[in-house]
């Protein structure tokens, strides 16, 4: 569910006027809904035990304002980055609710994630670990862990969201783990709390997870028989959500919850779930304005402000975003390929897409926008990208303004010897 609806024949996010914001902001712009992001984080909570860290992926949407929203109803944090800490924690996420995954941590980022004191480091190889150790040690600290083990299933997605084959880059292999942990054990800087476990993103059949997790309740029960103290089962996110109506829906949370409890139920750890794209997907959108319809030889064209550096999405995982008239649904008579102005042909957001008819100046929508979208945006085409909007009730705020072309030209700088 989410609060995007029509009212009186145009696009509202909560109760404010798309059309009006758009006259407002200018467009493109990016709109998230506050009452959408808290829904979702309830929703997913609430099919897990008490006790449970539903630790929002930042990764999936970054914005302050958006962390600050999560942050008010208990949610942790999954980063990884150092810059991704730093946004977590001046979110008011508390360190203690802050893991930090990813397979290139840096000694700097290990000593300010050590310093903060994060609840845990999910290590992705042997040299993290050895590195982990020497900056635990020269802080006179010890690091908790969870060692990210790949049990080698695949999610049967995308092969660029996919992380829990063999042929990935991410964790620790599957027939290492008993030895890797021993040799954690054996460090002073080390302190080895739980097993972790992510197989990647969009995911929506259970069967993988379920696959994976009993890999997971079968190591854990072999590390503590090893004498490991295993109180955390760290098993990520990846559960999938809808990004067209003519999608067959993806599992919901407490069917997730359901498998998750059956496999895990007797261990007697504490769960720790990595939300991101099932809480900010469908609570953002990405609202343009038509420049042109252009007839081609075989195709007519909707090309709107948007661009592929605004939302890269379609052009990098072919991923299909439904697109909506914003003012007056009508009946989508029209077929368009929906392009945007970058110079590329693969600046392309649908094809064949129904809609009414439109021309220069309406606007649509480009629903399920508020994960991996604005997060991923580049200045490609001196293109600045666009600005995000959070929408509560009737109330909106923009949480990251539209950089200005001349702002963009500044930030570069010339040599000594090209000046003048």
């Amino acid at each position: 569910m989410n609060h995007f609806e029509y009212r009186g024949g145009r696009l509202h996010a909560e109760d404010v006027d798309l059309a009006m914001l758009a006259e407002e902001v200018g467009t493109p712009f990016y709109c998230y809904s506050s009452a959408t992001l808290e829904r979702h984080y309830r929703v997913f909570s609430g099919a897990f035990p008490k006790g449970t860290l539903v630790a929002y992926s930042v990764k999936a949407n970054g914005n302050l304002a958006v962390l600050k929203t999560l942050a008010r109803l208990g949610a942790g944090a999954d980063v990884v980055s150092g810059g991704e800490l730093k946004k977590a924690l001046a979110a008011g996420i508390p360190a203690e609710r802050i893991v930090y995954s990813g397979v290139g941590k840096t000694a700097r980022e290990m000593r300010l994630a050590l310093e903060a004191g994060i609840y845990q480091f999910n290590v992705e190889s042997e040299p993290e670990l050895e590195a982990l150790n020497t900056e635990a040690l020269a802080l006179g600290l010890s690091a908790p862990i969870s060692f990210r083990v790949n049990p080698d299933v695949d999610a049967g997605t995308h092969a660029k969201i996919t992380t829990g084959t063999a042929e990935t880059k991410f964790g620790i292999p599957w027939q290492r783990a008993r030895t890797v942990y021993a040799r954690a054990g054996a460090m002073k800087g080390i302190e080895v709390v739980g097993v972790d476990v992510h197989i990647g993103s969009q995911i929506t059949d259970l069967q993988p997870f379920a696959a994976a997790f009993a890999r997971v309740a079968t190591l854990v029960t072999e590390l503590r028989a090893d004498g490991h103290a295993i109180a955390r089962v760290d098993l990520g996110g990846g559960l999938g959500v809808p990004y067209a109506r003519d999608n067959a829906p993806p599992p919901d949370p407490a069917a997730y919850g359901a498998v998750i409890a059956k496999v895990t139920g007797g261990l007697n750890a504490q769960l720790i779930l990595e939300p991101g794209r099932l809480i900010a997907a469908n609570a953002g959108i990405l609202v343009s304005r038509v420049i042109y319809v252009k007839e081609g030889e075989a195709k007519r064209f909707l090309i709107i402000d948007a661009g592929m550096n605004d939302l890269i999405r379609p052009a990098m995982y072919d991923a299909r975003h439904e697109i909506v008239a914003v003012e007056g649904p009508g009946s989508a008579g029209e077929r368009y390929d929906v392009v945007g102005p970058v110079c590329e042909t693969s600046d392309c957001f649908a094809r064949d897409c129904a809609l009414p008819a439109m021309k220069s100046g309406d606007l649509v929508a480009i629903l399920s926008a508020g994960a991996y979208g604005r997060v991923m945006a580049s200045a490609y085409n001196a293109r600045p990208p666009a600005p995000e909007v959070l929408v509560k009730g009737g109330h909106w705020s923009i949480v990251r303004p539209r950089m200005s072309e001349d702002a963009l030209v500044e930030l570069d700088r010339l040599p000594s010897w090209l000046e003048g």
